[in-house]
């Protein structure tokens, strides 16, 4: 019974990492938050289970064991990102999203392939820290009280010969006035310490991203820290002294080894838009400005199969990244990618074009469902928002014909149909006096079918 309580108490990601959720038990988490998409979500969640299962294999075969990199396929608005970043949202893994058209290859101007997993360490190091700081919280805040009772009581002189010694009390005194809030509108001068300005900004603005931890740790220990004067309330005080002191209690080495190790076992890498640099007969086969794509294909597809990217941290191996590709393709295919790179992404999933019916269940079910959305908006001004059935069933309708008839954005079509539906309820609801809004089919198809006739004006508004 215990330990049943214990699974259902501890977060989602440490379950996950440990074991405890098997991939149908995944998809239905990513369920909550994605409708359809079931081929996908399968992908994703054995994926996770075989990190799981990589971490129990003994002995050296353990490195030999790659992740299958996937490939997703299918317009835009479909739940590619989406599923993506649930996915490391359940794992509590590092996740970092790229353009693929943003990169060029070596030698021309912009974005190099290496800058993804640099992000990504980055993205890792932080979520390590924050987890760090959360576990010294409670002494950092204790010796932020002491701190600040120092400040509220200036140093007492030892008592005379004879007087009783009434320090220790004076403070306890202080501390359960502080602890009670009756001093937080008081004003105190507090000293904090700044890094020195603008080095490590420099190296980075001149490309150096890999200037490692130990050469910023020898920096930062010559150069000599500023301490700031400023006035602030006890109880912005206390917050203030308490970061500081977190700060000096994480160890910054063992959160750089945690990170590094986190990025290479469990980070993940979503490659959006990755069909942009495929070179195919739509495309322009390879001339003028696009003869970088085959290059930038190139320029990945070591990153992919497993390498040491130099970052700040140190050297970070990529063989265990989970490479997640994902693409539109509609003027190429995944075969007009190179077969070094079709092949580090061997799983292939296609997603499939939303209908009518998905946008009514995209509206109302997952989580955080548009309608949800809106009626917590509009709850801020004590009104309730409510839809009826057909309501539903006309703005997923109007959605869906839209796509249809002009360019296909999937779900991303519903932002745009609610927002042009609510826009004057949303701007008159302050001085409407209204309490509660429904909105019924024939509301919908008042407010839009007139722009959706209209198919020159519906290009423009929907």
């Amino acid at each position: 019974m215990a330990e049943a309580l214990e699974k259902l108490s501890a977060p989602l990601g440490v379950l996950i990492q440990n074991g405890m959720f098997t991939p149908s038990q995944i998809v239905r988490e990513l369920d909550r938050y994605i409708i359809g998409q079931d081929a996908a979500k399968r992908a994703v969640a054995i994926a996770l289970r075989n990190r799981w299962r990589r971490q129990r294999v003994k002995g050296p075969l353990r490195n030999e064991i790659y992740p299958n990199n996937i490939m997703m396929i299918g317009p835009t608005g479909v739940g590619k990102t989406e599923i993506a970043r649930r996915l490391a949202q359940l794992a509590q893994a590092p996740f970092v999203k790229v353009e693929a058209s943003k990169f060029t290859e070596v030698g021309y101007v912009g974005r190099d392939v290496e800058s993804m997993i640099r992000e990504l360490v980055e993205i890792s190091v932080k979520m390590a820290r924050e987890e760090q700081t959360l576990s010294v919280q409670a002494k950092a805040e204790e010796h932020a009280r002491e701190k600040l009772v120092d400040l509220l009581l200036p140093g007492m002189p030892p008592p005379s010969e004879g007087e009783p010694d009434n320090r220790a009390e004076t403070r306890a005194k202080l501390r359960r006035m502080l602890d009670a809030g009756k001093l937080d509108e008081r004003t105190v001068e507090i000293h904090t310490s700044r890094e020195p300005a603008g080095l490590f900004d420099l190296f980075r603005m001149s490309g150096m991203d890999e200037v490692n931890v130990e050469l910023q740790d020898m920096l930062q220990n010559a150069l000599p820290r500023k301490q700031k004067a400023r006035k602030a309330t006890v109880k912005e005080s206390l917050r203030i002294l308490t970061q500081e002191e977190a700060a000096k209690l994480v160890d910054m080495e063992e959160v750089t080894r945690l990170a590094k190790e986190r990025a290479e076992n469990s980070g993940i890498v979503f490659v959006d838009e990755i069909d942009k640099i495929a070179v195919g007969e739509g495309t322009g086969g390879g001339h003028g400005p696009d003869v970088s794509r085959e290059g930038v294909q190139r320029d990945l597809l070591p990153i992919i199969e497993g390498c040491n990217v130099s970052t700040k941290y140190g050297l970070v191996r990529t063989d265990h990244i989970l490479f997640i590709g994902a693409g539109a393709f509609h003027k190429t295919k995944p075969s007009d990618l190179i077969p070094e790179l079709q092949g580090r992404m061997p799983i292939r999933v296609e997603l499939d074009s939303l209908t009518k019916q998905d946008f009514e269940r995209i509206l109302t079910e997952p989580e955080t469902a548009l309608v949800k959305q809106y009626q917590a908006l509009v709850e801020t001004e004590n009104v309730r928002l409510s839809f009826t059935k057909d309501g539903i069933a006309a703005v997923a309708e109007i959605a869906a014909l839209v796509n249809e008839r002009s360019e296909n954005i999937g779900a991303r079509r519903l932002h745009t149909v609610m927002t042009t539906l609510l826009e004057d309820y949303l701007f008159n609801l302050p001085e409407s006096g209204e309490r509660a809004i429904k909105i019924t089919g024939k509301a919908v198809r008042a407010k839009l079918d007139a722009i959706v006739a209209d198919e020159d004006l519906s290009q423009y508004i929907l």
